[in-house]
């Protein structure tokens, strides 16, 4: 293995890093063929997603074999607490949610002594598994899979799985904070898989390329092979081929055998001889090789286990940037939540097809996946479509956090009993984390989490000892990657990782800091579709010298592509359901419901050279238009679903921006929307139409065509036939149909109106003395202060809470008793539309620490400044500490 320094050696960590592959079960048709080998008996994958019974609450004996299930709501999954949900609020259901499905086992499994496991890719965030009754586990951790053997709990014939789940904030379990919404739920794919007593682990393979350049590459397969039989010693050999892209066997390795003790896991570590003239996976390329693991026993084939792999090598350097291949390049992403409209964060494997795909369209080669592990259908997307991928881990802070109760609290414990448990829950989601996706080409980086900074700072120290800790196992857990710190650019927390990753005002404040560096999160401009035909740089248009290179004909047009800079990821691609409110969530390039912003068209347009669409004007609507971007399913299991778009147009044809209600009903046939079989759009509700277009995903657990209508009052309807295959025939009047489920925006018995804002905040200020900067009056430290420049007059000092506020009261802490005169202002702006909060111009009082109370009702906005009039005996403007308090505002 190729691997240069894993430290900094003279201001330099450089990667030389092996190829690798994710390991992943194939969900469909991944067992071999009985004909490749005849005789054996090699797993099953088994979908589960159909037939489910949910019941929201916490249904007392609903584990029991016999509960009845009358009054319980027919569901498949993925499925969401918040069903239907459409980021309109910051509020959303949390509590209890209980999941129940019926299922057979064939009696020769029994006979055969099979092995049958359970295997969920996520449930959010507490589940406890049942198995006709018997408790059968337990799972904590919402953005990560697990597996279950359940060959005990199971029965010849009819079986019943009931899954009791929570989404109860945990003071020591990760998350405790973060933005996004929480929401409950099964909300990944769940599977059968039977297998022969000996067979592969659970995700048990590690594949990697010690040797990798355009010439050769060689390939190394570690195999965790478990023996789950009572047989005391089972003989075993693995045989690992090597498949191309064009489906030919490259090479086969073939392992010595090996003598493995009942309840034991043996590790075969293999090594292929050289494979000349490798394709080699790139974004331009993303050329997919695939292992193929067969397990044999005394010589027969028993097990099978298919995984990708892409040959490629890369590097991170902290005064060139990045390599791939050899080649540098910079990279240009952008960060991606995993929730949309209606469905949630239930959304199936084409959905995160589709929204890989979409940024891809608009010219970027790299994702950031905020703020927690993505399915495994996310990572398998980007590697397929070629899109670079960072894999970051659920350790989130955000700023106005309060006291424990809420995923507003500290991202690290402020009680110490809670510390030990809540970094064990840490060192879990990075280990699973890890041995899920560690293999997927795609993955260039391993991220400890997101900006835990923000933070109370008497916990900071552990807070850094903390990363300290997840950085060391990342390595341990794959040598191959560098462990990121992300959102590093306050709390002296960006050099504790191999690679800093600065958001915001970061990019302009840690210029050539002297590590491996991304700008991984910058714009933030916060908009409703359509939006401006604009690329929101937001803070990197305040990055030193960009007015004297932002020239279109310039080798390097924008300023912050610095050499050493590694790469720029845009916050962000998706608008997304967010605690802290609509606006919060609404600064996408693509909107909730997955229709692109003006601003997708710009990149679209400066990325890859394609011009952007005539706008839509105000017209004579006279017709519908309904789309798709696909109208046939191939399977009906949960996995797959079509995009439907809904267009207003004229007697012509022409698309207008005209924006009238819009239904879409189900006139025959399967199938569902997120509200049931119809949906209708309104520019006045939550379920919007905008700028002449509504759209919305469909899904199907029954093969058969159906017939969706679009109408509208005086318009022309629209029809659009889908045809789903692949399951069992819907029958009208006799097959499961989904039931209506009305949308009403949840409202939680008690409102949040006290939170504390402004630490750790971007702060920006009107001039600064040496030493005294603008971070300083907000950095949770009264001995630092901000100070305005020696003669500087009409001062001021600027905090963006990143948040729309009602602001209740605002505490100011300056250096020293004093004369101080102010007055506070806000806006939703950074620069323009300045509200009165409090004035205190002509005040006389001198105490060192002011609490003011704002004034109504003018006091809301997003940016809070204190501005200095010219002061006394030239003295200088100066803050030690600011704090808001206020209440987070819903649209």
């Amino acid at each position: 293995m190729k691997v240069a320094s894993l430290r900094t050696v003279s201001g330099l960590i450089h990667f030389i890093l092996p190829a690798l592959v994710l390991i992943y079960a194939v969900y469909f048709n991944a067992t071999l063929r009985a004909q490749d080998h005849p005789g054996s008996s090699l797993r099953q994958i088994i979908n589960l997603n159909r037939e489910w019974k949910y019941q929201q609450g916490d249904a007392k004996g609903a584990q029991a074999e016999s509960y009845s299930e009358d009054a319980w709501q027919n569901i498949g999954l993925p499925h969401s607490f918040s069903m239907p949900y459409f980021a309109a609020g910051k509020d959303f259901y949390v509590g209890y949610g209980w999941y129940r499905k019926h299922f057979d086992i064939p009696p020769q499994w029994i006979a055969d002594g099979r092995r049958i496991s359970l295997e969920f890719e996520g449930v959010f965030q507490v589940a406890e598994i049942f198995i006709n009754g018997k408790r059968v586990g337990e799972h904590k951790g919402g953005y990560t899979g697990f597996a279950l053997d359940v060959t005990e709990a199971v029965k010849p014939g009819a079986n019943v799985v009931a899954v009791r789940v929570n989404n109860l904030w945990n003071a020591r379990l990760a998350p405790r904070a973060g933005e996004h919404v929480f929401s409950g739920g099964i909300y990944r794919n769940v599977r059968l898989v039977v297998t022969a007593p000996v067979h592969v682990a659970w995700y048990g393979t590690f594949v990697t390329t010690p040797q990798v350049s355009r010439e050769s590459a060689k390939v190394n397969v570690k195999t965790e092979i478990v023996n789950a039989s009572a047989t005391p010693r089972a003989t075993v050999t693995v045989r690992t081929s090597i498949v191309g892209p064009d489906g030919k066997l490259v090479t086969e390795i073939i392992s010595p055998e090996q003598t493995i003790a009942a309840n034991a896991t043996y590790t075969f570590d293999q090594t292929s001889g050289p494979i000349a003239n490798p394709k080699l996976w790139h974004p331009d390329h993303p050329h997919l090789y695939t292992v193929r693991t067969t397990v044999l026993e005394k010589g027969r084939p028993v097990d099978d286990f298919i995984s990708p792999l892409g040959f490629r090598w890369f590097q991170f350097t902290a005064d060139k940037g990045f390599f791939l291949n050899g080649e540098h390049c910079y990279f240009k992403g952008a960060n991606v939540h995993q929730d949309q409209a209606g469905w949630g964060d239930a959304v199936p494997d084409s959905g995160a097809f589709r929204d890989v795909k979409m940024v891809k369209e608009a010219g970027f080669d790299f994702i950031r996946g905020s703020h927690y592990p993505h399915a495994p259908a996310f990572s398998r997307a980007c590697d397929e479509l070629g899109m670079l991928f960072w894999s970051e881990n659920t350790f989130w802070g955000t700023g106005g956090f309060k006291g424990d109760g809420y995923w507003n609290a500290s991202a690290y414990p402020t009680n110490p009993a809670d510390e030990e448990e809540f970094e064990a829950s840490l060192k879990q989601s990075l280990r699973e984390m890890i041995r899920i996706h560690r293999n997927h080409p795609s993955i260039i980086v391993w991220s400890t989490g997101n900006e835990e900074f923000f933070c109370p700072r008497e916990v900071m120290p552990k807070v850094r000892e903390c990363l300290k800790r997840l950085v060391a196992y990342s390595r341990e857990l794959d040598p191959t990657r560098p462990s990121a710190i992300g959102g590093a650019q306050r709390g002296e927390i960006d050099k504790l990782g191999d690679l800093a990753g600065y958001n915001g005002d970061g990019s302009r404040l840690f210029l050539n800091p002297g590590i491996p560096s991304v700008v991984t999160e910058y714009g933030s401009g916060s908009t409703d579709r359509p939006g401006k035909y604009d690329p929101g740089w937001g803070d990197l248009q305040s990055v030193p010298g960009m007015e004297k290179r932002d020239d279109a004909d310039s080798a390097q047009p924008y300023a912050w592509r610095f050499p050493w800079r590694s790469g720029e990821c845009i916050w962000c691609a998706f608008d997304h359901g967010s605690i802290a409110g609509r606006r919060f969530g609404a600064m996408g390039i693509v909107d909730y419901f997955r229709l692109p912003k003006r601003a997708w068209y710009w990149y679209r347009n400066s990325y890859r050279k394609v011009s952007p669409p005539e706008w839509p004007v105000e017209g004579n609507p006279a017709a519908l238009k309904l789309t798709a971007d696909r109208t046939e399913l191939p399977r009906v299991d949960g996995t797959e679903d079509a995009h439907l778009i809904v267009t207003v147009v004229d007697r012509e044809g022409k698309p207008l921006s005209n924006s009238p209600a819009v239904t879409l009903t189900i006139e025959s046939g399967p199938g569902e929307f997120p509200t049931g079989p119809s949906i209708t759009f309104d520019p006045k509700s939550d379920i919007t139409i905008r700028d002449g277009q509504a759209a919305i995903a469909f899904r199907s657990y029954f093969a058969g065509k159906t017939r969706i209508r679009a109408t509208s009052p005086g318009l022309t309807d629209a029809t659009l036939d889908i045809s789903s295959s692949g399951g069992p025939e819907f029958v009208a009047g006799k097959s499961l149909q989904v039931g209506v489920r009305p949308y009403v925006r949840f409202t939680p018995a008690v409102s949040d109106s006290s939170t504390t804002l402004g630490q750790n905040n971007p702060a920006r200020c009107s001039s600064e003395a040496p030493d005294h900067g603008a971070r300083l009056a907000n950095d949770g430290n009264e001995a630092t202060y901000w100070q305005s420049a020696e003669g500087a007059k009409d001062a001021w000092w600027q905090v963006d809470v990143e948040r729309d506020i009602k602001v209740s009261s605002v505490k100011l802490t300056f250096p020293e008793e004093g004369n101080w005169r102010y007055r506070v202002e806000i806006s939703d702006k950074s620069d323009t539309g300045w509200k009165l909060v409090a004035d205190e111009t002509y005040g006389s009082g001198k105490d060192k620490v002011r609490t003011l109370k704002a004034v109504e009702p003018a006091a809301t906005g997003r940016c809070l400044r204190i501005v200095f009039p010219s002061l006394a005996n030239g003295k200088r403007a100066a803050l030690s500490e600011v704090e808001v308090k206020g209440e987070i505002l819903s649209p």
